[in-house]
């Protein structure tokens, strides 16, 4: 068994996601005969039948089902040591990982001092829907996020409230309100209680149609245009626009929160609305 090479397990995926040999070879850019000498090795070598064959069909045996999924623990480790190795060679390079529209006044600042070498530490961004997973795979070093829920394991680094808002058509009837309680908004039709996953623009043109109603952060008010409009919503929680990054992190990810605490101090534009 110590001698199982991840090229073996990566073409038995292959085939079990495809559950077909030529499918898969062309998926792995081989031919199909060493690819079935491949897994008929690594079966003999496992000591159980992992995929049932005929002439019509493949099909995953009970323990090619239990093999795939530790498989796919195990490339993903790899994928993920790799990142973190190449990561840690580049200390001097941070990536910040951000949900599109996410820290609309601090994003730009942090990388702006990023791209200037402040503190020796060059900064990236990458857009994602799960900045926490983008922090444990190695994609991202430092994730820019609202925190609504307590998240187990990661340092954190507060920048600011993030107070609720709910986006309405311009014309709508409540749009004029000084406020609106959470009990209010729920009832509205088209309200989704989840933050789409999808970019600031089209939210915005989805609730000027009065196709959605949702709640979000007042920082993003600068980048509505005209036809939405922002009401303060009541009962609903004030969420921390935060920093997090894992604690083994790079030393480079300390030098960021120091620049971070600069530029929140200096840069009255990054600071949300108060």
């Amino acid at each position: 068994m110590n001698q199982l090479e991840t090229r073996e397990l990566a073409y038995f995926v292959a085939v079990a996601e495809t559950l077909h040999f030529g499918q898969a070879a062309e998926r792995l850019g081989i031919t199909q005969p060493p690819l079935s000498r491949a897994i008929a090795h690594l079966e003999r070598r496992v000591g159980v039948p992992l995929l049932e064959r005929t002439t019509r069909h493949v099909k995953l045996t009970a323990g090619g089902e239990a093999f795939l999924a530790e498989c796919r623990t195990i490339l993903a480790a790899i994928d993920t040591a790799v990142r973190k190795a190449r990561k840690a060679a580049e200390q001097q390079r941070v990536t910040i990982a951000a949900r599109p529209a996410a820290g609309p006044g601090v994003l730009p600042a942090l990388l702006a001092a990023g791209a200037q070498g402040a503190d020796g530490v060059l900064t990236d961004v990458v857009f994602t829907y799960d900045e926490v997973g983008a922090l444990r795979d190695g994609t991202a070093d430092v994730a820019l996020m609202c925190q609504t829920v307590a998240t187990p394991g990661l340092e954190l680094m507060e920048l600011g409230p993030e107070r609720p808002v709910v986006l309405l058509p311009a014309g709508h009837p409540l749009a004029d309100r000084p406020f609106l309680t959470l009990t209010e908004v729920e009832a509205l039709p088209g309200y989704e209680a989840q933050l789409p996953n999808e970019p600031l623009d089209v939210m915005v043109d989805r609730v000027a149609l009065g196709r959605l109603v949702v709640v979000v952060g007042e920082s993003v008010r600068d980048r509505l245009g005209g036809f939405v409009r922002t009401v303060p919503v009541h009962g609903y929680p004030v969420t921390q626009l935060v920093l997090a990054w894992l604690p083994d992190a790079h030393s480079a990810v300390s030098r960021l929160t120091a620049t971070a605490h600069a530029v929140m101090a200096a840069n009255p534009v990054a600071q949300p609305a108060a």
